[in-house]
């Protein structure tokens, strides 16, 4: 394994901002030339990146066989599209450093849990828009190099209405600016970053998995996400689990807090799906 960390700097950015890379060592004697790259965007409520739900997912992947980074980005005091920014200039890294990386630079994929799953669906659904070509000097037709071809979004945040993970929300725009009564406002940035809204059929295909019992993000958020993206027919897949709660990670010991919690037995089988997902959706036979 090749393991490298690289800043990541944008105006607005914190300091510790960066991406941490996992790549599978090339070899002569293994019959694959290049892989897909899992970039994984922790959870944490834009508050911090959780250290359960970064490297350890990331090793998941690359014991599946696939290249995998990690972005640390930057949360509160830093606001949006600071996070953003940094997730296009990471798709970008990755893109430029594709042959020397052996990525197959056709099969990115963003993996977000809770606020990480905002960040990566808000990537998924606005990498097109100019203000992101424009904060990296990218003109129209260069806007492909920071294409996602895929998500995995675990519990996220999608909207900023009635089922909001308001903290969340005013981590990311400022305590004004992400409440429940801005977010009523169609022409305020917290509306517009209700991403249920903004699917398009540009928005990648997509699988999610959400718990019922999740208090802190309920899983209307994903049934939303998972409405509009079947509007658009984007392909999606989608798992709802009946019992657990919110922030599983890999719900099993590897991922459980100190205190014994985030064990859910019945979610575990999370990760062999999105196995079968990845190697149906991004694997040539």
């Amino acid at each position: 394994m090749i393991h490298n960390t690289y800043p990541i700097q944008a105006e607005g950015s914190l300091p510790d901002t960066k991406l941490v890379t996992y790549i599978q060592e090339d070899s002569e004697s293994i019959g694959i030339s290049t892989r897909p790259l899992i970039l994984v965007c922790p959870g944490g409520a834009y508050a911090y990146t959780s250290d359960r739900e970064a490297e350890v997912l990331a090793l998941q992947f690359l014991a599946m066989g696939y290249h995998a980074a990690v972005l640390r980005y930057s949360c509160a005091p830093a606001r949006f599209p600071t996070a953003l920014v940094e997730v296009a200039k990471a798709v970008l890294l990755i893109r430029e450093n594709a042959e020397q990386w052996k990525v197959d630079s056709g099969k990115i994929i963003l993996l977000g849990c809770s606020a990480g799953g905002h960040l990566a669906a808000s990537f998924g659904t606005l990498w097109a828009e100019n203000f992101l070509a424009e904060k990296l000097s990218l003109s129209e037709s260069e806007k492909e190099k920071i294409r996602p071809n895929g998500l995995i979004l675990c519990y996220p945040v999608i909207t900023s209405g009635e089922y909001a993970h308001r903290g969340s929300f005013e981590n990311l725009l400022g305590e004004q600016e992400g409440s429940l009564e801005r977010s009523r406002d169609p022409e305020s940035l917290a509306a517009k970053l209700s991403l249920e809204t903004r699917v398009t059929d540009k928005t990648p295909g997509t699988f999610i998995w959400h718990t019922y019992e999740d208090g802190s993000v309920p899983v209307e958020n994903s049934l939303l996400f998972v409405s509009a993206l079947r509007k658009a027919r984007v392909p999606v897949e989608f798992h709802m689990y009946a019992k657990g709660g919110h922030g599983l990670s890999l719900a099993n010991r590897q991922t459980a807090t100190p205190d014994g919690g985030a064990l859910q037995p019945e979610c575990t089988t999370w990760i062999e799906l999105v196995r079968v997902w990845l190697e149906s959706n991004y694997i040539s036979e």
